[in-house]
């Protein structure tokens, strides 16, 4: 898949209710748009890297058992096959880039 030149307003909606904004063969970039507070869903592990950046809100990354608190201007890293989980505490935004692509 590769795409460009994506608007978020128009984004395709992805199976995680992520907004697809750009992809190329071994990145691809999501964004994660007014996540409401929850409780943490199943800890999961995915077959990619993803480095993360918080535009706005709060949230606890859980990963591989240890809690890391996000706020604003926080930048984060789930290494590729690691257990991990989000508690999103207040509406949150984050934009995301995995490798490989998604």
């Amino acid at each position: 898949m590769s795409t460009s030149n994506v608007n978020a307003a128009n984004a395709l909606q992805g199976d995680q209710g992520e907004k697809k904004l750009a992809a190329g063969h071994h990145v691809s970039l999501r964004l994660w748009e007014n996540e409401e507070p929850s409780e943490p869903k199943p800890a999961t592990n995915r077959p990619y890297e993803t480095v993360g950046y918080v535009l706005k809100g709060r949230a606890e990354l859980h990963l591989e058992g240890k809690v890391t608190p996000l706020a604003p201007g926080d930048s984060y890293l789930v290494p590729q096959g690691a257990s991990h989980t989000y508690k999103i505490l207040e509406t949150f935004s984050a934009i995301e880039a995995t490798s490989p692509a998604q």
